[in-house]
């Protein structure tokens, strides 16, 4: 529903005949009831706003309104946002905070060297990764498959993704490269027991769903996708290609899932990089320590218990919902982390290998039932701040509510800033019919919902959220795909 903005004249207008209305309603119900009518277009004190700027990120970058994980704040000041255009091409999207504008900076296709047209399932489609800046400024990230069109499932004809591929951007210089494909189609690498949503469930190239850079020491850790593989890269030899590092080079170790779904890697303060691996839901931290050639693997344990007890019956029948996103503090040493919970997580990576890694709950985020996984981030101060969408229980409207929770480490104070709210609602026209593509699909704006109190607020999906280095903070939602910006929060 599109909100509009009624000039004094209609004001006055309606505020005659909704006072008419309040009249008729005291005279047949009594003034309790009428009461009860005016309260019901006020929020209740429980819910707390938060007001942001939305601005639509340009439509001919996506698909269908979405994007993912993407999201970060250059070393020039300026935002990046990752975008997917189903069957066509991703893109990196700037968007600069001074002159509210935006641009395309990457091309995932035309980096690569592929057609710009529309090519259907093979193509580059998503900028999953989340963007990883190193010291020098270069921004990392990878690309990877959409879905197959509504045409080419109806068609049978599905051709075969090749694979994705790690990629940098440097703003100051507007350089883009192409670092090659991890695990492209027919590396001997890839399990034969493997199956995807290819051509005749044949065996594809993997794609890339995150990138992390150690530039001190020239490596590049990626996580391929649908299996995620962790692989090295070493900028000093680019020669070398890129290396396994897990599983083991085991045929039918391969054939599993080894990092827990959509998973990033944490360079800790002695350059081990870190993840968490998930075979048979026994999930452990991997950590590989490039200083000594060595992989090992230990047990987490949060609150004293195994990772794994906290993944419901109902999540196992579907693996992404087990997932998480962490972030890794300045000490170099402490992890924070979210899962599909309510709860903050604490986790100390600098212990000796050979131990459990112990996590511990520093509280609730927000208060609320059936939590969605979101992203997590630390901002320059220190502070852990986090998305969580709770069920609308607020008895104030319907649907979902997305607040923004901040966690002070020094103080061990944990505070639900509010929900999301669009200052700016008419910056996407809500009332106009979906844009169809070519191939069946559409430009939806079913991602946000009207309260009664007219507010604007993102209903289904907020997958990214950082804070910039001026506290700003920026998240992004799904259909229509939107960045909101909201100011420093004291």
């Amino acid at each position: 529903m599109r909100i509009k903005l009624l000039n004094a004249a209609s004001d006055r207008s309606l505020m005659g005949a909704f006072l008419f209305l309040v009249c008729l309603n005291a005279i047949a119900f009594g003034a309790g009831e009428s009461n009860q009518v005016v309260a019901a277009h006020q929020p209740p004190a429980s819910l707390k706003y938060l007001w942001a700027k939305a601005y639509h990120i340009p439509s001919e970058t996506t698909s269908e309104e979405s994007g993912y994980y993407s999201l970060c704040e250059g070393k020039n000041g300026k935002i990046y946002i990752g975008t997917a255009a189903y069957g066509r091409d991703g893109f990196l999207v700037e968007f600069d905070p001074a002159t509210e504008q935006m641009r395309v900076a990457v091309d995932a296709n035309q980096v690569a060297g592929l057609p710009l047209e529309w090519t259907g399932y093979p193509a580059q489609a998503k900028i999953h990764t989340r963007n990883f800046v190193g010291p020098s400024g270069t921004i990392y990230f990878g690309t990877k498959q959409g879905c197959p069109s509504p045409v080419e499932k109806k068609s049978g004809k599905i051709e075969t993704y090749r694979g994705g591929y790690v990629m940098t951007y440097n703003p100051a210089t507007g350089e883009a490269k192409n670092l090659g494909m991890p695990l492209p189609l027919g590396d001997p690498r890839i399990p034969t027991n493997s199956t995807t949503i290819g051509a005749n469930l044949d065996i594809e190239g993997e794609g890339v769903i995150d990138v992390a850079a150690d530039e001190k020491r020239g490596l590049i850790y990626v996580v391929t996708c649908e299996h995620e593989y962790w692989m090295l890269y070493d900028m000093n030899h680019p020669e070398k290609g890129y290396r396994m590092l897990g599983p083991k080079n085991d045929k039918a170790e391969l054939g599993k899932r080894y990092l827990l779904g959509q998973p990033n890697t944490l360079i800790d303060k002695d350059g081990r990089a870190t993840c968490i691996t998930d075979v048979d839901f026994h999930y452990q931290i991997v950590r590989y320590n490039p200083d000594t050639d060595k992989i090992t693997q230990d047990d987490l344990l949060l609150d004293d218990k195994p990772y794994g007890e906290f993944v419901a019956e109902k999540v196992k029948a579907y693996r992404w919902a087990a997932g998480f996103d962490w972030r890794l503090a300045a000490d170099g040493r402490t992890a924070y982390l979210v899962t599909s919970d309510l709860r903050l997580f604490e986790i100390d990576l600098g212990g000796p290998t050979g131990e459990p890694v112990r996590g511990k709950s520093v509280g609730k985020r927000v208060e609320g039932k059936n939590p969605a996984r979101n992203m997590v981030t630390i901002a320059p101060d220190g502070s852990v701040y986090s998305i969580c969408r709770v069920d609308n229980e607020t008895g104030f409207g319907r649907g979902f509510l997305h607040h923004l929770s901040r966690y002070e480490p020094q103080q061990k104070k944990l505070t639900d800033l509010g929900v999301f709210a669009v200052q700016n609602p008419t910056f996407y026209d809500f009332t106009s019919p979906d844009v169809k593509n070519a191939d069946g699909t559409s430009h939806a704006h079913h991602g946000f919902h009207t309260l009664p109190d007219g507010t604007l607020t993102p209903l289904h999906a907020m997958l990214a959220v950082i804070v910039a280095h001026d506290g700003t903070v920026y998240a992004t939602v799904l259909y229509p795909f939107t960045l909101l910006r909201v100011p420093p929060v004291k």
